[in-house]
């Protein structure tokens, strides 16, 4: 028998067994439709006391079932952060494949369907019952209460690590995602796959509320938005600065939507924060809005005339897609004299053609470069964040082109820079094209080759421009660095890969990192036209594998204009270190792209580490601005003692810390008054190069491994979580710093810390989350547990 006529025969007995079960289902219960839930009537129930949704059923979800289902890797795509995402049901289909050949079709909550009948045919099947609605059939017919009480039938075996031939934690771990018409076999084949999956079963109380809830029909309604007088004013005043009638409001207003369309905007410091998004909508300021969604920001909107709402964002919020940004009376006054009280004209609205859309150095020519730059800086943390917790905030593939913890910096806009010159933008924009000119199925036949010689053209127009139009120019000085306008704390970030997601925070965190950014504004508008408005996560590999070949010129530019700070010999020492084992294209590049090499840096250097001497240089430049919120030293929560043992923890450099996770996060217990902390412990993992996509492993330096130790969360997807008094850190660092097995680390875990089958996982999960807010008001959210490993 052929291998073909056997596959064709298992699956021809699949959909056999699959319409059996169907029919057995109709029989017991009626047909499936989305609209039995939508038009039953209330029904007589043995348990007279039905939970309220929003009172007592979400904060279970959110607590217990969101912080593995949500945003676009969540499980199945069920996206449980609402209402609307439950009714929806799962989807077989993965968001994020990095293997597909042509892009996925839309399957965005909210925008890609706008009722459950739609996601029915977009191939999205039911959790909750769609039967007849009766007790019986609610509990039975439902999966959401078949997979919990599966998990109560079935709980977690206790003990050390959950054995790997019952569960499969891996990234890219195949999903089963049955229907109730393949529930009884998931079942049986899967009987501890019950949920949540890989961790605690829900107490006896929140098992009941859910059942309770379920069995009653399920019923809920998303957040709904509650506006108060003053609310409604500032959504007024913001709508109707966005939506300007002239051509210059136009434009600017399209610039502003393309750099915000992911932001969790918000208005007021209460506790009741409300956040929002900016969409396209086809209907004006005052009327209801009528979105237009579109599978990037500048695709053609379809329409002759589009406005700009904000829209309520009524999900939970978690924490690896939230952006907040404020909108306040100062901020909206800022960009009315920047877009529109500034001398400039707009003589025509630029088309949305994906050759011109695609590239904003051609849509945006008739906006200064200076504004545009200085919108970017103002919150620079929220526009690096986008490439970060945006649309490939998942995946080895979309990270693993920048190091695992470098520092960012950015030339002042006052500085004489290219980003003056608007004319000189237009004229290079063709050596400034980027992957998303192509369509999301693109083929990979452009890559390395053909984006270094544009890349390098384009540098070489830069460096005769300097030269022709900066006659004074001598070379890069430390006054080329952005101090934040002496108030900004966004003139320095850090950021953190953790193997297949990253970090971006406020700060110089953490010891001197290997490498470090000098970012202009054409450096910084690409970065965000390649990786968030021209980056499609339901694109195809061909579209993935451009960005990633795109990505490693922006980074090289970059790093070498931190670089041009060093006195030639040690710059071409650092960049023979950066990228030791390189192929032999890499060398060859930044030999033909040094093109600068008669400008001299500025800088005097005295020691014998001219990298580390800049480092400090910085640090004293940016000096009362750059946060520091994070730094170990400067944590008035912490006793001087507890602060000492994790300094030295940070100190720990070599080939012992390969056995530690990428990311954990440490509940630290101490003695009162002293109330408990949270500490991120960031594993920051050496290559000899970041050049190969597929050859990471091979580049691995594990004797110059580091660690990063924080105040604060500073993952939002922890592998591990650890929790101690602060009694307990020097056994601890102890523990670290003998790790030489699996064994080794193991034990660690046994002595400090919480297994995803801990007894007490929730109660210490609900303690991290409660200290997350209150730690940061605004920028907390709901963590997410699939990564969490089992060792």
């Amino acid at each position: 028998m052929s291998k073909s006529f056997s596959i064709s025969l298992l699956l021809l007995i699949v959909t056999g067994c699959s319409f059996l079960a169907t029919q057995q289902w109709d029989q017991r219960f009626g047909t499936s439709s989305p609209a039995n839930r939508a038009s039953a009537a209330s029904f007589a129930v043995s348990n007279t006391d039905v939970p309220d949704y929003a009172r007592d059923v979400k904060p279970i979800i959110d607590n217990r079932c969101v912080v593995c289902h949500g945003c676009y890797d969540a499980p199945c795509q069920l996206k449980l952060e609402s209402m609307t995402g439950l009714e929806r049901g799962a989807n077989k289909e993965r968001v994020y494949d990095g293997a597909r050949l042509l892009a996925a079709n839309l399957t965005r909550l909210y925008e890609d369907a706008d009722s459950t009948e739609a996601w029915r045919l977009k191939g999205f099947y039911p959790v909750l019952n769609e039967r007849e609605q009766t007790e019986t059939a609610n509990q039975q017919a439902s999966v959401m209460q078949q997979m919990l009480a599966l998990k109560q039938r079935h709980p977690l075996p206790g003990g050390g690590p959950l054995p790997d031939s019952d569960f499969d934690f891996s990234l890219d771990r195949s999903q089963s995602c049955p229907s109730i018409e393949e529930f009884d076999t998931y079942a049986k084949t899967f009987p501890l796959g019950g949920m949540p999956y890989g961790l605690p079963g829900l107490s006896p109380d929140e098992h009941q509320t859910l059942t309770n809830w379920i069995a009653t029909g399920a019923r809920g309604f998303d957040v709904s938005a509650h506006f108060s007088p003053e609310l409604s004013e500032q959504i007024a005043d913001w709508e109707a600065f966005l939506n300007g009638d002239g051509n210059k409001n136009q434009l600017a207003s399209r610039y502003l939507f393309e750099h915000l369309y992911l932001a969790n905007l918000y208005f007021d410091d209460g506790a009741d924060r409300q956040f929002f998004r900016l969409v396209r909508s086809a209907t004006p300021p005052g009327k209801p809005i009528q979105r237009i969604s579109s599978r990037r920001p500048f695709d053609d909107p379809g329409v002759q005339r589009v406005y700009y709402r904000l829209i309520f964002y009524p999900e939970t919020i978690v924490a690896k897609n939230h952006m907040p940004y404020v909108l306040n009376k100062a901020r909206l006054a800022k960009w009315q004299h920047w877009f529109l009280g500034s001398e400039y004209t707009v003589p025509s609205l630029p088309s949305y053609d994906l050759a011109t859309s695609a590239n904003p150095f051609k849509t945006f020519h008739d906006i200064p470069p200076k504004i545009r730059y200085r919108f970017m800086l103002e919150e620079s943390q929220y526009t690096i964040m986008g490439f970060i917790k945006g649309p490939v905030c998942r995946g080895q593939t979309a990270l693993n082109v920048i190091n695992d913890q470098f520092w960012v910096f950015f030339v002042d806009p006052d500085y004489p820079d290219i980003a003056e010159f608007a004319d000189f933008l237009a004229n290079n924009s063709d050596n400034l094209d980027l992957p998303a000119e192509r369509d999301s199925s693109a083929g990979a036949l452009a890559g390395w080759l053909t984006y270094s010689k544009k890349q390098q053209a384009y540098l070489k127009a830069q460096d005769n421009l300097i030269k022709t139009k900066l006659a004074r120019y001598k070379g890069p000085d430390i006054n080329m660095v952005w101090q934040g306008d002496g108030v900004n704390p966004n003139a320095a970030l850090t950021v953190f890969r953790h193997f297949d997601s990253a970090t971006v925070a406020q700060g110089l965190i953490g010891n001197d990192p290997k490498t470090a950014w000098v970012i202009t504004y054409p450096l910084l508008e690409r970065i965000h036209y390649l990786l968030v408005a021209g980056f499609d996560v339901y694109g195809n590999v061909g579209h993935q594998l451009l960005t990633r070949t795109y990505m490693d010129f922006l980074r090289m530019e970059g790093e070498q204009n931190f670089l041009s700070l060093l006195p030639k010999e040690a710059a071409h020492q650092e960049l023979a270190n950066w990228y030791r084992g390189a192929e032999d294209i890499v060398p060859t590049y930044f030999k033909e792209a040094g093109l600068a090499e008669q400008w001299q840096t500025q800088l005097t250097f005295t020691s014998d580490n001219p990298k580390a001497e800049l480092y400090q240089k910085l640090k004293f430049h940016l000096d009362g601005v750059r946060n520091l919120n994070h730094d170990i030293d400067n944590n008035l929560l912490l006793s001087p003692t507890t602060q000492r043992h994790l300094l030295s923890l940070q100190n720990q450099q070599g080939k012992h810390l390969q056995w530690l996770p990428d990311s954990s996060l440490l509940i630290i217990e101490q003695e009162p008054p002293l109330k408990p902390a949270i500490i991120s412990l960031l594993h920051n993992k050496a290559h000899q190069n970041i050049t190969s996509l597929l050859l990471e492993g091979r580049n691995r330096l594990i004797n110059e491994d580091t660690l990063t130790v924080a105040n604060g969360i500073l993952t939002t997807y922890p592998n591990a979580l650890f929790k101690l008094h602060s009694n307990a850190l020097p056994g601890f660092n102890q523990g670290v710093a003998s790790l030489r097995s699996a064994q080794d680390y193991k034990a660690l875990i046994d002595a400090f810390g919480v297994r995803r089958n801990n007894p007490d996982f929730w109660a210490i999960s609900d303690e991290l989350h409660t200290l997350y807010r209150q730690q940061e008001p605004v920028g907390h959210g709901l963590l997410d547990y699939n990564r969490l490993q089992n060792r």
